[in-house]
């Protein structure tokens, strides 16, 4: 389960560590114009072996002809059926879908004839999935086989008609989702906000991201699917960013997709994904409003932002600041949706570096320092994994960056929490505040220190895959703090079950909504899976690491209650006992029974390889012996 992968072009190639090094102080590679200022620092040598990489990826081979099943959907959209749009007799899955996968008549109500398609695509789809287009049947579990390719993207559900609690006479809740960048659990003591949020809602004390990555983590919370089963493990590449995410079709069955087929106006601000580009990209589905940044939205100044197609650029001004513009653009549409349910993802570039703080808060927290904690700036220990022993201890100048960066961190969400403020005035003011949900999270957490690594992301570790999950909202008690592992594949199915509409029907993830109220739930998962494609080599990655950060090679990880396990493509095992071993200091691998070995292989294997809801929830649920 850990065998070798495909890797772009660009991410074959790797510059000399020093080179890397001397390029990476103090520089954000985010766009084309700030990639030449990387390079000044690379070599002559290593600058040959860049020219390479970028002409073979321009010299990509054509791609491969989408799924049979998304193929046939493909067709229905062309041939004018839509996805909410049964009541019309052009039902995306109803009146197209269904019928072609059944060969059947389409039923009475149906107002556009089938479009044609090849057989062979039929009989295709029904070998890869044969549960698409059968109408009322619920999913089968997929065999426990690792796939070679990524599981086709489900058509698009269709809304239920009416609605659930629309049927009821009851007014639907709004949703408000604020998703910062790289925000570690350390950050929300420095936001007041979000402190309150958690005393008056609900705080997932063990939420974990299927992989400490944007791309990666973003296209979890979109789909409600593993990495495994989304083909999303990169920011870069034939299997990361925006274009990959577009070519599976993911953007079609979005949770964004469901709420507004559902009747929401949905509003999507900030980051999407790496890779999208205003100036090249339009809107994507699902989305009513849609005002969305590119690279350049990491400097939070002199960027601009795809406000519903039209390019619109801001300059470097304070009012130009990219949290606040977000914040303004967001009360707006609150305000604009009053009478209406709504969902609006807020997904803000901070405190992603470069860590650029709103001007009122630049001389914010004086003398702020990183915390040291047990794992902070660790001498050698016994038995760690490869790429974590080659680093040093970090001496007195590393110590005074993290420090400073920190502090940089802590003042730019200070603008972030503002945010939230204003958000909650605006709900308010169209007496909406108590029928609103705020969710507060990150996509994934961030290390400045601990383990002897410079700032980063993308261990096994806890400082970057578990970070805050607050909500508040109707039926959720103050105060409330849920042990239970839940990850952000959850989240999917969670704003679909609130809303009333319909969510993919082979997401991996289940719903919070009984957490959130405080509802017992049986058999619920012991252990959340983490997965890692690496290293990371593209220079052009916004996350590509400083030789000093970390940059692990391939692993999948299994964060249960009391212990964490990794298994790395390069044959390493990792395993700490979190109830002697919060730091996770210590490897202890080496010393566990040969039973206690296999039950946790056996256990991440069968989490690596599920493919929906039932089946992943069932591996989750058995996990391994050791708990």
């Amino acid at each position: 389960m850990t065998g070798s992968f495909i890797q772009g072009f660009l991410e074959r190639v790797e510059p000399p560590e020093a080179a890397v090094y001397s390029s990476h102080q103090g520089v954000m590679v985010h766009d084309a114009g700030e990639i030449a200022m990387r390079a000044i620092w690379i070599t002559i040598g290593t600058l040959g072996l860049l020219g390479a990489g970028f002409t073979l990826a321009l010299a990509q081979p054509a791609g491969r002809n989408p799924p049979a099943c998304v193929q046939i959907r493909v067709a229905c959209q062309k041939a004018g059926f839509a996805a909410g749009a049964r009541s019309e007799g052009t039902g995306l899955v109803a009146d197209c879908i269904v019928p072609i996968m059944q060969g059947a008549a389409q039923r009475p109500r149906a107002s556009k004839p089938l479009p044609q398609v090849d057989p062979q695509l039929v009989t295709d789809c029904k070998a890869a999935n044969p549960n698409f287009g059968q109408a009322g049947r619920a999913p089968q579990q997929t065999p426990a086989a690792a796939p070679t390719t990524p599981a086709s993207p489900p058509a698009a559900p269709e809304q239920r008609t009416p609605p659930p609690a629309a049927a009821n006479g009851e007014k639907r809740p709004n949703i408000v989702f604020v998703l910062t960048d790289d925000l570690a659990l350390n950050l929300v003591q420095y936001m007041p906000h979000v402190v309150q949020m958690q005393k008056d809602g609900v705080t997932f004390a063990n939420y974990f991201v299927t992989d400490s990555l944007c791309c990666p983590s973003r296209t979890s919370i979109f789909t409600g699917r593993f990495p495994h089963d989304s083909g999303i493990f990169r920011n870069t590449g034939a299997d990361g960013g925006f274009l990959a995410f577009h070519s599976r079709h993911h953007e079609q069955v979005t949770f964004a997709t469901a709420l507004q087929g559902a009747g929401y106006r949905t509003a999507m601000l900030g980051k999407y994904l790496n890779g999208y580009e205003p100036a090249k990209h339009p809107p994507e589905p699902g989305w009513t409003l849609w005002a969305v940044a590119g690279g350049a939205g990491y400097r939070s100044f002199n960027y601009a932002l795809s406000e519903d197609g039209k390019v619109v650029r801001y300059g470097n001004q304070p009012t130009d600041y990219m949290t606040d513009v977000l914040s303004g653009i967001a009360v707006r549409f609150i305000k604009e949706s009053a009478g209406a349910p709504f969902m609006i993802e807020v997904a803000t570039f901070a405190p992603h570096a470069p860590y650029v703080a709103a001007p009122r808060d630049a001389d914010a927290f004086p003398g702020l320092t990183a915390p040291r904690t047990g794992a902070f700036n660790i001498a050698h220990q016994d038995n760690e994994p490869a790429w974590l022993a080659k680093h040093q201890p970090i001496g007195p100048p590393g110590m005074a960056t993290i420090d400073q960066d920190f502090r940089k961190r802590a003042q730019s969400v200070q603008a972030v929490d503002a945010m939230i403020g204003a958000l909650q005035d605006a709900v308010a003011s169209i007496g909406e505040a108590n029928n609103t949900y705020f969710v507060f999270s990150s996509d994934n957490g961030y290390h400045m220190g601990e383990f002897r690594l410079m700032p980063g992301k993308m261990t096994a570790y806890d400082t970057d895959i578990r970070v805050p999950l607050i909500a508040t909202g109707p039926g959720i008690a103050g105060g409330r703090t849920v042990a239970e592992i839940v990850e952000n594949i959850d989240l999917h199915q969670t704003f679909t079950d609130l809303g009333g509409a319909v969510a993919a029907p082979n997401v991996d993830g289940r719903s919070l909504v009984p957490l959130l109220r405080g509802q017992p739930v049986s058999d619920w998962r012991k252990a959340a899976l983490i997965e890692h494609r690496g290293p990371v080599r593209n220079v052009t990655d916004p996350d590509f690491p400083d030789i000093r950060s970390g940059n692990p090679p391939t692993y999948e990880a299994m964060r249960g209650p009391t212990y964490v396990y990794v298994e790395y493509a390069d044959g390493g095992k990792e395993y700490h006992d979190l109830a002697t071993d919060p730091d996770e200091i210590h490897n202890t691998f080496p010393s566990l029974s040969d039973a206690d070995k296999a039950s946790l292989h056996a256990a991440l294997t069968a989490l690596a390889n599920c493919h929906d809801a039932q089946a992943c929830s069932a591996a989750a649920t058995r996990s391994a012996t050791r708990n």
